[in-house]
């Protein structure tokens, strides 16, 4: 059955939304410092050099995973695998992975239990994945999205902060579950 909703309240959580949707999209976030990851192969590594130099002059944290340098024959897992896991671990508190469309590095990301990545293109869902989802990793496409708009996006997921509520904690333990089961033959 589904759960009744009054009007007033759903004014109230399309009010809060267009907070963050409008030009000011850190407004209402919170920002902090942190210890930020970022990996990137040849298709995000320009936009991971201007994120990294931008990250640093906001007074961040930033744990390289490489690429170093620019090679159009390495590969993202080689470098987002090190992120994910260090995500995982607790190492960094947040990860930025970068590949030519991000759909590679949302990919393997995913892989490594206790990330949840996601290819983000819009502020909404660079705030809400975190607040509703403990989004931990953002990728992005060094070949789809421009350095302004990352950088946004970037500041928007990191400014954001889990909910903690009761319903997304459930969520979250079914999603956990998921990690630990061998999967099983369709039917």
């Amino acid at each position: 059955m589904p759960k009744k909703s009054s009007t007033a309240s759903s004014r109230r959580h399309w009010s809060k939304i267009s907070e963050h949707t409008s030009n000011e999209a850190l407004t209402g976030l919170t920002k902090t410092v942190q210890r930020v990851g970022v990996a990137a192969d040849h298709g995000g590594f320009e936009l991971m050099e201007q994120l990294v130099g931008k990250l640093r002059a906001a007074g961040h944290e930033v744990v390289e995973f490489g690429d170093r340098r620019l090679d159009p024959d390495d590969d993202y897992p080689d470098f987002v695998v090190p992120l994910a896991r260090a995500v995982a671990s607790g190492e960094v508190e947040r990860g930025v992975a970068i590949c030519g469309s991000g759909v590679g590095a949302s990919v393997v990301a995913n892989k490594m239990a206790g990330v949840r990545a996601c290819l983000i293109h819009e502020t909404f869902s660079a705030h809400q994945g975190v607040e509703d989802d403990a989004l931990n990793v953002i990728c992005l496409g060094g070949l789809v999205v421009g350095h302004a708009l990352a950088w946004e996006l970037v500041q928007t997921f990191l400014a954001a902060r889990f909910s903690g509520a009761e319903r997304h904690r459930r969520r979250l333990a079914k999603v956990a579950a998921l990690e630990n089961t061998p999967p099983k033959k369709a039917a």
